[in-house]
């Protein structure tokens, strides 16, 4: 390691250990770079402009947080839970299961694990809490588990940044999702079926067949969502990232102009909120840029290449490898920081040896929500916690069985790229 580069890693973990804003700690570190180089302190700017001003496909992502803030506004989780009770309510464990079936349809909206659990994960946990068959910490550990397949099942926010970094395919990447995205919700009801049969979980009422078509009419708006933005990609009418604008766009109209859920308050607030998370995201970016200069002026992504080169390590074993690195640093570093700052570093070994892009960024994605659902960083444990006052302690007791199976379907992922590339190849998609 190079003088230049530890002064920016020693910048960069005191800030994360004094607890500063990680685009702050970022963007520190690479001022501290500069200055120790004896660089122009104004290659930050230009790095960041040129960055920034250079990456259509980022337009994406404040267009998808904003879609997601308005469909948690405007009552559109809850005509998706009522729909999704008729379809697997009478399972045993039937609140679980809606939940999970709940989040496969809120995936194909939103992108995004937090918005996921926010959303219609806590509409879950207000039911679930009232029965004292589902313990806190299993509500808990059913929508954390369920929310990873937010950014798996497209549209998805962490394979847009990947895409930016990476040049891969976004619709491809979107595509690699669909198969695994579909694993993941079948394994974890196939979790919650067991555990609600060894507990005794209750089934859901038998929903009234003079009331399916209401419930159905109130959901059928906010399900074409999905169908409209895939068939728009897909038939080539708008790009991935035109298609961020029409799911905002999309989402506004229900909320606001056909179930009139939403107040001029209501609006203002959602609009904070997402200038708030958008300008969270477009820091890091920001700082990112700077980051990947200096690392790139080191030579440390060549350095890692001949690394790799010299340990002689086959494809599968370094995606094995790729997988240990980012389930240690998953522990510790935001999903952002990971996919901007250590993802470009591995790229060029993985160029190397022949990885597929889009096998490679599916399976990053999915190993990042790994990280999302363990301590110590676990973001969807905070947030869940923060909302719903359950114990961290509670929802890892009842979430090892997902946390178990998702590394499971990770490991085959990663032996098996098919389970990523059959879809995408399908559609027309080339191997690389």
């Amino acid at each position: 390691m190079s003088s230049g580069i530890a002064v920016l890693v020693a910048i960069l973990v005191l800030g994360m250990l004094v607890r500063m804003p990680i685009g702050f700690a970022m963007l520190a570190s690479g001022f501290g770079y500069l200055i120790f180089k004896k660089q122009d302190l104004g290659l930050v700017a230009e790095q960041v402009g040129n960055g920034l001003y250079n990456s259509y496909v980022l337009l994406a992502v404040p267009m998808f947080i904003f879609a997601a803030n308005i469909m948690n506004a405007g009552t559109v989780s809850e005509r998706i839970f009522d729909f999704c009770r008729i379809l697997v309510g009478r399972m045993h464990g039937g609140l679980a299961q809606v939940n999970i079936v709940v989040s496969v349809i809120f995936s194909g909206m939103s992108g995004s694990a937090i918005a996921d659990a926010a959303g219609p994960g806590l509409v879950t946990i207000r039911q679930m809490v009232r029965r004292p068959e589902y313990t806190r910490g299993f509500a808990g550990a059913v929508v954390v588990a369920s929310s990873t397949l937010g950014p798996i099942i497209p549209p998805s926010i962490p394979m847009v940044i990947y895409a930016l970094v990476s040049g891969a395919s976004v619709g491809a990447l979107f595509l690699g999702g669909v198969v695994p995205g579909f694993l993941m919700a079948s394994l974890m009801m196939l979790v919650v079926h067991v555990i609600a049969k060894r507990r005794n979980m209750p089934r859901e009422e038998r929903i009234p067949l003079r009331e399916w078509p209401s419930i159905f009419y109130r959901g059928a708006l906010p399900l074409s969502m999905p169908a409209v933005l895939l068939g728009g990609i897909y038939s080539g009418a708008f790009t991935p990232t035109e298609a961020a604008a029409v799911a905002a766009l999309h989402a506004l109209i229900l909320a606001g102009v056909v179930y009139r859920a939403l107040t001029w308050k209501t609006f203002w607030g959602v609009v904070l909120e997402s200038t708030r998370g958008s300008a969270v995201v477009t820091l890091i970016l920001a700082a990112s840029f700077m980051l990947n200069y200096a690392f790139t002026a080191e030579g440390v992504p060549q350095a890692m290449a001949a690394w790799v080169a010299g340990m002689q390590l086959s494809q599968l074993q370094f995606l094995l490898l790729v997988n240990v690195m980012f389930l240690v640093l998953g522990c510790f570093l935001d999903v952002s920081v990971l996919l901007l700052v250590f993802v470009p570093m591995l790229l060029p070994s993985a160029h190397l040896l022949g990885v597929d892009l889009v096998h490679f960024g599916v399976v990053v994605v999915l190993n990042m929500m790994v990280g999302l659902i363990h301590p110590p960083f676990g973001m969807l444990l905070f947030v869940t916690k923060a909302l719903t006052g359950i114990p961290i302690g509670e929802m890892m007791k009842e979430g090892w069985p997902f946390l178990l199976m998702l590394l499971a379907l990770l490991l085959a992922m990663t032996v098996f790229p098919q389970i990523v590339l059959w879809l995408p190849q399908h559609m027309g998609y080339i191997t690389h």
